[in-house]
């Protein structure tokens, strides 16, 4: 029996005591009044009903008011209407609603209607176009349905409440039909279906949001002492989703929805979900969650027979956070992922002709295919190829890597190679263990490069013409949280001579502004053909030195100590022409000087020396330069060095001297210089 004809009997009982003839005023204060669905305290019921009129005035005030099942509690509940009789036996009343939380939300009143008719008992509420009405039969008095109007999202916000303490809606209009049973000892049950309209939702820390969200839903809940079921089925259309670090962009398509939940004390159990996007995505699995909201388990199937729209709709959110949000992809996918509260146990996907490409050209596979399979328990084997692919505009060849996997780890079975840059990448092992409980993403391996074309790399790289190989080993490079770090060292064959490095590490190797750090070794390279390749102007010898603790934050150098040398080697001449010597008294600041008088210097071709060297620290923009000796000394006690320094001294007839004065250059200037060098648009200045 509902709260509102329990009430109205204790009325129409007043008014039938009080003929109309005769008294003008019958009241009635009730304690308690339980029904199946809430329970009223400190009613006060007031009938004035003037002596010969055909209608009263009726006055309904509730201390408190409150349905635990349906997540409501309302105190100083005040409602006034005029009441009179339907002329089939029945009473009608309509009036004004307010409660302590409308007053205090400064809200517009709510206007409450009541047809009380021998059979039926019809409720309206209305606060301007949103109306809900409320139907009970006489004939099935556990059962009332609900009619819902363009009722704003935030009248239901306390049975949202109920099953979700942290959901809170904004906005959003909802249209429907429900159904609320309570037979007796039996659970409370909603059920029907609703139409959801711009409908936006948060939880306070932001971490599950939704905007602009549209659906159409069959709705079955039940409510019992211990536990809640929640079986929803329907479409979304349009909107945003946001679950953690995961983004949704629904497409204006229909998307099915199919949820069966179980709530109680330890958390919520999906037996069942369902996620339908056409072709794009289709998945389906059970999940159990905390209290808390974190996963205990999870075992989901992701199909997708067209993956060019997943990335926007789906992946752009967790992409982005690895600087990878240009990404696309077409193909197919096949996949199955299970979770438990210490992470990830198996995986399994199987790739159909899919094409993987970062908008930047970071890297690119082309034609994938094969199967890949982790197991955090019984071992699994699988295999991943491909046709072809890319990495930062450099082509590689097409490989297949075997793999095995067992107790978290996935690692090469054997070897594999790959044709690139005009050699050959192999890996000698490879082996990665996905994040698991507190542990993040760890990866090791070792790998061989063998005769790498350094010209190729180079063009690809925007460099000058360089010619030579790069070979080496790695026999040990680790991946531990977003750093990489590499054992060993590589050797470049370059110039006649080679470049050793060493020290090698990455920071965010796949993320936003990777960072390279290095050390580098310099012997015998072949000057000659190091100054023709960059069009400096000639200078022969053999050139050694360093670059340490290099530093390069997405790809441009922002540290290093540099030092570079000539070293006399028997029947090596050593020689520097006229265009190279102004070059560098240009790029540097630097003054040349000789024995004859400067006017003569265009006399020679060329020119003999003993040495040549230079250096450069470079912190914060600025290179501090040195040379092979300094000249002078400081002009002040203030500590700043302004010496001058050598940076080619002089042999023969004529004798010359290229000497530098500024040793704080800014590294932006000095940069676009040497660039403005090797273009031709650098006019040197004759001191």
């Amino acid at each position: 029996m509902s709260i509102l004809r329990i009430l109205l009997l204790f009325v129409l009982s007043a008014a039938l005591w009080s003929p109309l003839a005769q008294a003008r005023t019958a009241t009635a204060d009730i304690a308690r009044i339980r029904t199946g669905i809430a329970t009223l305290e400190q009613v006060h019921v007031r009938l004035d009903w003037p002596k010969n009129a055909d209608r009263g005035t009726l006055q309904l005030r509730v201390g408190k008011l409150n349905a635990p099942d349906l997540g409501y509690a309302f105190r100083n509940v005040m409602w006034q209407c005029p009441l009179q009789r339907d002329g089939d036996g029945g009473w009608r009343c309509e009036g004004e609603l307010l409660s302590d939380g409308l007053r205090s939300a400064g809200a517009k009143p709510m206007r409450l209607g009541i047809d009380l008719a021998t059979a039926f008992t019809d409720v309206v509420l209305r606060q301007g176009e949103a109306r809900l009405e409320v139907h009970r039969q006489a004939a099935t008095p556990d059962d009332t349905r609900i009619d819902l109007v363009k009722v704003p999202l935030v009248w239901s916000q306390a049975l949202l409440s109920r099953a979700w303490t942290e959901g809170r809606w904004k906005t959003g209009q909802l249209d429907g039909r429900l159904v609320v049973s309570v037979p007796t000892n039996q659970p409370l049950r909603v059920s029907g279906p609703l139409m959801l309209a711009a409908a936006a939702l948060e939880t306070p820390d932001g971490s599950i949001a939704a905007e602009g969200l549209g659906a159409n839903l069959a709705l079955d809940y039940r409510n019992t002492a211990n536990e809640q079921r929640v079986d929803l089925r329907g479409t979304l259309r349009g909107g945003e989703l946001l679950f953690g670090s995961a983004y949704v962009a629904l497409p204006p398509t229909p998307v099915t929805l199919e949820i069966n939940a179980i709530g109680d004390a330890s958390g919520w159990r999906v037996p069942t979900f369902l996620w339908g996007d056409g072709d794009t995505l289709t998945t389906r699995g059970s999940a159990a969650f905390a209290p808390d909201g974190s996963v205990r388990a999870l075992d989901i199937q992701i199909d997708s027979k067209d993956l060019s729209p997943v990335t926007k709709r789906y992946l752009s959110s967790w992409l982005g956070g690895f600087g990878l949000g240009d990404l696309s992809l077409t193909g197919g996918l096949r996949s199955r992922l299970r979770l438990d509260a210490a992470g990830m146990q198996g995986f399994e996907a199987s790739f159909d002709r899919v094409d993987v490409k970062e908008g930047s050209g970071m890297f690119r596979f082309d034609g994938l295919d094969g199967e890949l399979r982790y197991s955090a328990a019984a071992p699994v084997d699988s295999a991943v190829r491909w046709r072809s692919g890319q990495l930062y505009g450099l082509d590689f060849g097409a490989s297949t890597l075997p793999l095995h996997s067992a107790d978290g780890v996935i690692a090469l079975r054997s070897p594999a190679s790959v044709d690139a840059i005009g050699g050959t990448l192999r890996f000698d092992r490879f082996q990665l263990r996905p994040p698991h409980g507190e542990q993040g993403l760890q990866a090791n391996f070792g790998l061989t490069l063998d005769a790498f074309d350094i010209g190729k790399l180079a063009q690809s790289m925007g460099w000058p013409a360089f010619r030579g190989t790069l070979s080496g080993s790695i026999p040990d490079a680790r991946y531990v949280d977003d750093r990489l770090v590499f054992e060993g060292g590589l050797e470049m064959r370059v110039f006649d001579g080679s470049v050793k490095v060493s020290s090698l590490a990455m920071e965010r190797p796949f993320g936003v502004a990777p960072t390279l750090s290095a050390d580098l070794a310099i012997d015998d390279l072949d000057l000659l053909s190091v100054t023709e390749v960059f069009d400096f102007g000639s200078i022969s010898g053999r050139l050694d030195g360093s670059i340490r603790d290099l530093r390069l934050v997405d790809w441009t150098a922002t540290a290093f100590d540099s030092e570079l040398y000539t070293q006399r080697r028997r029947g090596v001449k050593q020689r520097i022409s006229q265009r190279a010597v102004q070059n560098i008294s240009s790029v540097g600041d630097a003054s040349f000087v000789t024995s004859l008088q400067g006017q003569l210097i265009g006399l020679f071709d060329d020119f003999g020396y003993r040495r040549l060297g230079i250096s450069c620290r470079l912190q914060n923009q600025i290179c501090a330069m040195g040379g092979l000796e300094s000249i002078g000394k400081a002009a002040t006690g203030s500590g700043s060095d302004t010496s001058g320094f050598t940076v080619v001294q002089g042999a023969g007839i004529p004798r010359l001297n290229v000497v530098g004065f500024n040793r704080q250059v800014d590294w932006p200037t000095l940069v676009e210089r040497l660039e403005a060098v090797g273009s031709g648009e650098l006019k040197p200045v004759v001191q």
